[in-house]
C-alpha cells in the first residue's frame, strides 16, 4: 500500500509539472504551408486553425497543437484564416505535420477548392469506379477499384 502511495505522488507531482509546462492555444496563429504536387496554397502562411480528416478521426489544429503527424484521407480540408473568412478544399490523400513551434505542413496528393467541384462529375467518377469494381478480375484491381471508389464517395460528400 505504501508503494502504492508513493508512486501514486510520485506520478501526480510529473503530470502537475508536465500541465504547468504546456500551453494550450495561447499562440494567436500559426504558420500553414499547404501543397500538393502541381500548385502551393499556402507558404507559411498565418492562419487560425485548420481541420483536416485522417484515418484516425478528423480533427482541428489550432495555435499550440501537440506535435502530431497524421495520414489524410479523401475528404474537406478547411483552413479558417486570419480575416475570419474560410477556405475549403478537397484532398484525396497526403500528410500532415504538426509542429511544437506551431507549424503546419499539409501535403496532399491532390488538392481541389470545393466551389469548384461539379457533383455531377464527381457522380459519374463514382459510377465508374463501381464498375471496374465489378469488372476486376484480379485482386489488386479490385483493391485499385476500391480506393476509387472510397476517394470518390468523398468527393460526392464534399460537393454536397
Amino acid at each position: 500500500m505504501a508503494l502504492t502511495r508513493s508512486a501514486l505522488r510520485l506520478f501526480s507531482g510529473r503530470f502537475t509539472q508536465a500541465c504547468q509546462v504546456r500551453g494550450y492555444a495561447d499562440a494567436s496563429s500559426m504558420s500553414l504551408t499547404f501543397a500538393a504536387p502541381t500548385q502551393v496554397l499556402y507558404n507559411n502562411a498565418a492562419v487560425k486553425q485548420v481541420d483536416v480528416p485522417s484515418f484516425s478521426g478528423s480533427f482541428g489544429i489550432l495555435p499550440a497543437h501537440v506535435p502530431t503527424l497524421a495520414v489524410l484521407k479523401p475528404g474537406v480540408v478547411t483552413v479558417f484564416e486570419n480575416d475570419g473568412s474560410n477556405k475549403k478544399f478537397f484532398v484525396s490523400s497526403g500528410t500532415v505535420t504538426i509542429n511544437e513551434d506551431s507549424t503546419v505542413q499539409l501535403l496532399a496528393e491532390e488538392a481541389v477548392p470545393v466551389d469548384s467541384l461539379d457533383i455531377s462529375a464527381a457522380k459519374e467518377l463514382l459510377t465508374q469506379a463501381q464498375s471496374q469494381l465489378a469488372s476486376a478480375s484480379t485482386d489488386v484491381a479490385k483493391a485499385e477499384a476500391q480506393i476509387s471508389i472510397e476517394v470518390s464517395e468523398a468527393l460526392v460528400k464534399a460537393c454536397e
